[in-house]
């Protein structure tokens, strides 16, 4: 009994031990733990903080979708680089979705807060405003949704398009066009700057393919749906079936709701959406994607990796927290991803610029009254870090959510694209285009090298409009206008057909008071009376007809002939035969001439001495009047 209970007095102090020694390690892990933390609190409270503009469209849903992505982004980025001696604070500004607000917000931002840098704008139409304030006053500006190809005019070094360029997708578009061999395009495309912006490229891919564009329908964004079904209506008139649509979700929504309505969702179209719709597709209603079956769509490609998979997990939570009054949340697109991924680069960027020289110094160059007035523009100032961010930004490099993050002359480099084909309410991928490979089915099909080609069978199989498996030739007849009635008489008389049929295909005399009342087509015979008769002759029986070749050129031509031998023959033969030498002048000339004369009818069988007089004279003559006498 005593061994026991030395026994368990023993345990008991073993257990005191371990538990002590237990509650002494959390003590110190804690301890530790807690001093990390108020390292952290201290590091970011010693880091500078660099001020940084948001102007966002935040009162629709991928303004807020964007700015939650930006605030993970710092986030994450700071969280295991408490060391960084710089901090981004984000001072969020709602754009309203007016391009005024938007410039007025930019100025607001760099006047009165000084902000480093500027995150957006949402639209291209706000960018372009922006770029020339943010140019001014040398504060880059980020944009992850401005996609209109012609901001690259503006060829302002602060200003970064963090997202895909609208041109870079044409030669995808192209690629299919030429693949199913349509011949026509018509592209369907929003009347302001962000739709006309892509039409340009988009027209000359299309020439690269040989296809014509025989009309381009313009629709504004704030047509009435009356406005959409009469321009669909013009479009159902003409032969071309294949259509590119490029404009924004929302408007895109409207238009193929009545595109469903009026049957042009039917076997024989061909409809193709650019990246400005297939991006947002998970923001579109399950009743409008329900009149889109059929659809071929453009998405930017976004690698899948474990990391995005979990930050989408992560997203979910933190949007629901931010915004607890939306309860059906979308899907992260992935203007949502480059907002993360700018947001990354910008906190790269500011870190490696440096927080040295955070102001601003006083324009130059302006008038006394400029500097006075109320005019931001006047009195803007000019960021003294500007120059040293932008050539940071310029140069960061890094794999992000969406892939490969990098800027080439202010601008991310061109990626992948996805075909997709929306059907049963959702989209299903059948292919994928590169600029180095072309169309293929898979993405490891460009290792084949170039044995594979980019034929139909580079595809999966598409499941067009009205579930049609084959694919459209592009072209129809059109069938819906006013048809024309055409009868053909079997008898005589055409009073039947009075105020009956349009035009009548039939023997009718056309005349003057008939072509009052009707159209007559055109004849394809002609009329009229013909008869036999007897050919009256047109030979003429003249005895002197032989003569009629014997024009007056040739009379003179011949007579000069004899004269010219009538002078040979006087030169070579007045100085041996007298009858060229006697008598007078007169007599010496007839005989020349007659002797001249003669040779053409008469043999002469007279001594001539000289061979060369011989020849002249009878050479006309047969063999046997040309021999010689000796």
């Amino acid at each position: 009994m005593r061994r026991k209970k030395g026994l368990g007095g023993g345990f008991r102090v073993v257990v005191v031990v371990v538990v002590v020694i237990f509650l002494n390690i959390l003590l110190r892990a804690g301890a530790e733990v807690t001093e990390r933390l108020e390292d952290k609190e201290a590091a970011a409270a010693a880091a500078v903080k660099v001020k940084v503009g948001v102007v966002l469209d935040l009162n629709v849903i991928v303004g807020k979708i964007s700015l939650s992505c930006i605030s993970m982004a710092l986030a994450d980025f700071y969280a295991p680089r408490s060391y960084y001696k710089t901090r981004i604070i984000l001072n969020p500004i709602d754009s309203n979705g007016s391009v005024i607000r938007a410039a007025a917000a930019a100025l607001d931002l760099i006047k009165k807060v000084e902000v480093q840098a500027i995150i957006g704008p949402t639209s291209s139409m706000q960018a372009s405003f922006m770029i020339d304030i943010g140019d001014k006053a040398e504060v880059p500006i980020i944009s992850f949704s401005a996609t209109r190809p012609s901001l690259t005019s503006h060829r302002s070094s602060f200003f970064f398009r963090a997202a895909q360029n609208d041109s870079s997708q044409v030669k995808a578009i192209g690629a299919i066009i030429k693949t199913f061999k349509w011949r026509q395009v018509v592209p369907i495309y929003s009347n302001n700057e962000f739709g006309d912006g892509i039409i340009p490229d988009l027209i000359n891919a299309l020439q690269e393919v040989d296809t014509d564009v025989p009309y381009q329908s313009k629709i504004s964004p704030t047509a009435t749906d009356e406005q959409i079904g009469h321009e669909l209506y013009k479009l159902m008139t003409m032969q071309t079936r294949v259509f590119v649509v490029h404009m924004l979700a929302r408007h895109a929504s409207r238009l193929f709701a009545k595109a469903k309505e009026i049957g042009m969702m039917k076997e024989g179209y061909v409809w193709i959406i650019t990246d400005a719709i297939g991006n947002t597709l998970d923001l579109i209603e399950p009743s409008v994607l329900e009149s889109m079956q059929g659809v071929l769509g453009i998405r930017t490609h976004v690698p899948k990796t474990k990391r995005l998979e979990g930050f989408k997990l992560e997203w979910r939570k933190r949007f629901r927290r931010y915004y607890p009054t939306i309860e059906d949340i979308p899907d992260l697109n992935v203007f949502g991803l480059w907002a993360y991924d700018a947001a990354w680069a910008l906190a790269k960027a500011v870190e490696k610029a440096g927080a040295h020289n955070l102001k601003y110094k006083p324009a130059t160059n302006i008038s006394a009254m400029e500097m006075n007035s109320s005019n931001y523009l006047y009195s803007l100032g000019v960021n003294e870090n500007g120059v040293k961010l932008r050539d940071a930004l310029s140069k960061v490099s890094f794999k992000g959510l969406a892939g490969m993050f990098n800027l080439i002359d202010g601008e991310l480099e061109s990626s992948v694209f996805e075909i997709v084909n929306l059907v049963d309410n959702g989209r299903r991928n059948v292919g994928f285009w590169s600029a180095e490979s072309g169309l293929r089915r898979k993405l490891k099909d460009h290792q084949q090298g170039s044995r594979s080609r980019s034929s139909t069978s580079g595809l999966r199989t598409i499941i067009w409009p009205g579930e049609a498996d084959f694919t459209p030739k592009g072209w129809e007849v059109p069938t819906n206008r006013k048809k024309l009635r055409v009868g053909v008489p079997i008898k005589s008389g055409f009073l039947e057909f009075v105020k009956e049929f349009d035009a009548v295909v039939a023997d009718l005399t056309i005349r003057a008071n008939r072509s009052l009342y009707i159209d007559y087509t055109l004849p394809f015979t002609e009329s009229g009376v013909s008869m036999v008769v007897p050919m009256k002759s047109t030979k003429n029986k003249n005895a002197w007809e032989f003569i009629r070749p014997l024009t007056g050129q040739m009379w003179a031509l011949t007579g000069g002939f004899f004269l010219v031998i009538a002078l040979v023959v006087w030169i070579l033969e007045h100085r041996i035969n007298e009858e060229f030498y006697e008598g007078s002048a007169l007599d010496q000339i007839c005989t020349s001439l007659w002797y001249s004369f003669s040779t053409m009818v008469f043999a002469h069988s007279k001594y001539i001495p000289f061979n060369t007089l011989n020849s002249i004279i009878n050479h006309p003559l047969t063999n046997k009047q040309n021999r010689l006498e000796l």
